[in-house]
């Protein structure tokens, strides 16, 4: 299972919607594509599904080209869009023998994908019954039909309350056990929970491929404190291991450190060492969200 981009480019009239975009995603992948709303995402997902076939660069699938196989590409990926367009009108168990029966695929399938997204207790409904949970549960249902090695999931929880924001993670976390999944969201929470690695991309450009694990023992230890007195920015930088000082205003202050041991003890040595009283102090680790912020802006 493999999803290959290379050097896409696509662009809308003067609009320029994918830049030179790079990247690759093996098995065993929960990938989270991550960016503001107008950034490219969709745009991309529907280059890579052979839905928007005129673009500059080479995507492949399963190392097919998506221009010279598209039916091989289409055949080995499953696809919900933002959209989710259903037929309101049909039952589930009928739109999804519908839609099995346009892939060509055994009508058993239809049942073992009920199963998998957990649409039995609501498979005699019509759709136009359902929550907005079961409906993205009917529209991932139908994405997998066809058995695909890869699912793409084009902002699947939007509109969802919390509960039904649980259940539809711990579905695509259980999918990406045996497929490999492309998450397109612009909720950092959404990455954070379901993902093993993130692409950001930002006006059209990859800005960061990372893995999430690799991320979070990069993170800067962040300390805001609050002294008694004020002092002048250059005592601060003789704290052990500082990256960055930031004034707060008065006598308050942020500071960066890269390192995973605790400095609040070096924080507190300091202001001993230097006559003063810590009025307050707060610790926070630099998150996906705040890292997307400053990539973003």
């Amino acid at each position: 299972m493999s999803i290959e981009v290379n050097n896409i480019s696509k662009s809308y009239e003067s609009q320029k919607a994918l830049d030179h975009v790079s990247f690759k995603i093996a098995k065993g992948e929960v990938v989270g594509f991550l960016g503001p709303n107008g950034a490219g995402k969709s745009t991309l997902m529907k280059i890579i599904t052979g839905y928007i076939n005129s673009f500059d660069g080479e995507v492949f699938v399963e190392g097919v080209s998506v221009k010279k196989d598209l039916k091989f590409v289409q055949n080995n990926i499953g696809y919900l869009a933002e959209s989710n367009p259903l037929y309101n009108e049909m039952y589930v168990l009928e739109y999804l023998t519908f839609i099995a029966e346009i892939h060509g695929v055994d009508k058993q399938e239809i049942h073992t994908s009920i199963a998998k997204v957990g649409l039995g207790s609501e498979s005699h409904k019509k759709i136009k019954e359902l929550s907005k949970g079961y409906k993205q549960r009917v529209g991932i249902a139908a994405a997998l039909i066809h058995d695909p090695v890869i699912l793409i999931l084009d902002e699947p929880t939007t509109g969802l309350d919390p509960n039904q924001l649980i259940e539809i993670r711990t579905m695509i976390k259980e999918l990406g056990k045996t497929k490999l999944v492309l998450l397109s969201t612009h909720i950092m929470q959404e990455v954070e929970a379901v993902c093993d690695r993130v692409l950001m991309i930002k006006k059209g450009k990859i800005v960061a491929d990372e893995y999430l694990k690799s991320l979070k023992d990069k993170q800067d230890q962040v300390i805001d404190v609050e002294f008694d007195y004020q002092i002048e920015e250059r005592f601060l930088k003789s704290i052990p291991n500082i990256k960055n000082i930031k004034s707060l205003g008065g006598s308050a202050w942020q500071l960066s450190f890269v390192i995973k041991e605790d400095m609040r003890s070096e924080v507190f040595d300091f202001a001993t060492e230097n006559g003063l009283k810590i009025i307050q102090m707060n610790t926070q680790n630099k998150n996906l969200e705040s890292l997307f912020y400053e990539l973003t802006n």
